[in-house]
């Protein structure tokens, strides 16, 4: 009985995350709300039906390497190497700002006596990691909600997912700074090589594979599956090598497959593809999986105070970070609160440099609860705040589409209505 398990969890899965997506629909909320809150009322945080198994995992995590692949394929290279040192700035006030703020909630909160601690990593080095996790950014869930609603390829939907992608870098940057001070076996010099050989791999093979699958797609007469299949192996190989090889995270190698492939003439044939696949199995299973990990410990008073102002702080300072980064580059007010809500979400990420803190002693398991708190409201009200920064009217004019996105555009308004 057990052997077939899974095939249940994702009937469960797939049947709970449309029904509450559909619900938050009603309510003028994004589907994937609905997604969130499934794998929190369905797992051990809520009713305990389901539980995150391997199987369920790994299905998740090429959920969201599609997610990121397809939203590399809708996105607009011009535009985004026009916004290129925008996004850096963008990302660089983006990890500056949340890395000060969590320092400073950590400095007041983590002290002897105050909050029981199990490592003995210095306190200082405690709470500098407690800022470190609070720099990092999970697009995927602001990329599902603005393609929900429309706004992948806008101008503030680029530079999210510009500044998204350097925030990452940057992000793993000060995680090894971080970790190389407490784990001497970590080499910061490496790390930041291995960084740039891969954006250096990522040009060179991106640009042998653009030409070489290029030429073979503009042969044929018309799209065939086969060309989908080989765009998605390009894809996996990507993801793989940037995360085992390069030390990047696979969802970086993956969106920048989905760059290269959106140069080629029927990428709107691939996105169509990799949409249905995404949202008919593996994106309902990501968005439940995140929900899934979570499991409220036991808390102080001390510790859920802690939880509030750490979540507060985490909201504050990505809007207010990104949020100023993008005033200096120019953009209007209405796109600095945009890009600003964009980059709210903590997601899985933080949840993954909490657990590489936790093993190499530089966090206190007491304080596990709080992340986990900062990842579940970040996570659900990302979209919800996304929905009412590019409600109509929020802006003095619509921003500009690239023409060439109009065909994929209308597809997604067209699968919505049909969902």
């Amino acid at each position: 009985m057990d052997a077939y398990r899974y095939l249940l969890d994702l009937a469960i899965i797939l049947l709970s995350t449309k029904v509450l997506g559909l619900l938050t629909k009603k309510v003028q909320m994004p589907q994937v709300v609905g997604a969130l809150l499934a794998g929190l009322i369905l797992g051990p945080a809520g009713f305990g039906l389901l539980t995150e198994t391997s199987f369920i995992h790994e299905v998740a995590e090429i959920g969201v390497i599609v997610l990121m692949f397809s939203a590399g394929m809708e996105t607009d290279i011009k535009e985004l190497k026009a916004s290129g040192k925008a996004s850096f700035i963008i990302a660089l006030f983006g990890v500056l700002v949340p890395l000060a703020g969590g320092y400073a909630v950590a400095w007041f909160f983590n002290k002897p006596g105050a909050i029981e601690s199990d490592v003995t990593s210095p306190v200082f080095l405690q709470n500098i990691f407690i800022g470190v996790i609070l720099t990092a950014t999970s697009v995927s869930i602001t990329v599902e909600t603005l393609k929900e609603l429309g706004k992948l390829k806008t101008r503030s939907g680029n530079a999210i997912l510009g500044a998204a992608i350097i925030d990452d870098v940057l992000g793993i940057i000060a995680l090894t700074i971080v970790t190389s001070m407490a784990d001497d076996s970590v080499s910061l010099g490496i790390v930041l090589l291995k960084i740039v050989g891969f954006f250096a791999f990522s040009g060179i093979i991106g640009l042998i594979f653009y030409k070489i699958y290029k030429k073979w797609v503009d042969e044929a007469e018309k799209e065939l599956h086969r060309h989908t299949i080989i765009a998605f192996v390009f894809c996996l190989i990507m993801a793989f090598v940037a995360e085992e090889v390069f030390g990047v995270a696979d969802i970086t190698g993956a969106y920048i497959a989905g760059l290269i492939i959106s140069n080629v003439q029927r990428s709107t044939y691939l996105e169509s593809k990799f949409d249905t696949m995404s949202y008919l199995l593996l994106s309902p299973v990501f968005f439940a999986s995140i929900g899934l990990k979570v499991e409220l410990p036991k808390m102080s008073m001390t510790i859920i105070a802690f939880a509030v102002v750490l979540t507060i702080v985490a909201v504050i300072t990505k809007i207010i970070g990104c949020g100023l980064g993008a005033k200096v580059c120019g953009y209007k007010n209405y796109q600095v609160k945009r890009i600003g809500v964009g980059m709210i979400s903590r997601g899985e990420v933080a949840l993954i440099v909490a657990s590489k803190g936790a093993a190499l002693g530089l966090m206190s398991s007491a304080l596990l609860g709080p992340i986990i708190v900062v990842v579940v409201i970040t996570t659900i009200i990302t979209p919800v705040m996304l929905k009412v920064v590019f409600a109509p009217g929020t802006a003095p004019a619509a921003e500009q589409i690239v023409p060439e996105s109009e065909r994929v555009k209308s597809y997604y308004e067209n699968r919505e209505d049909n969902r």
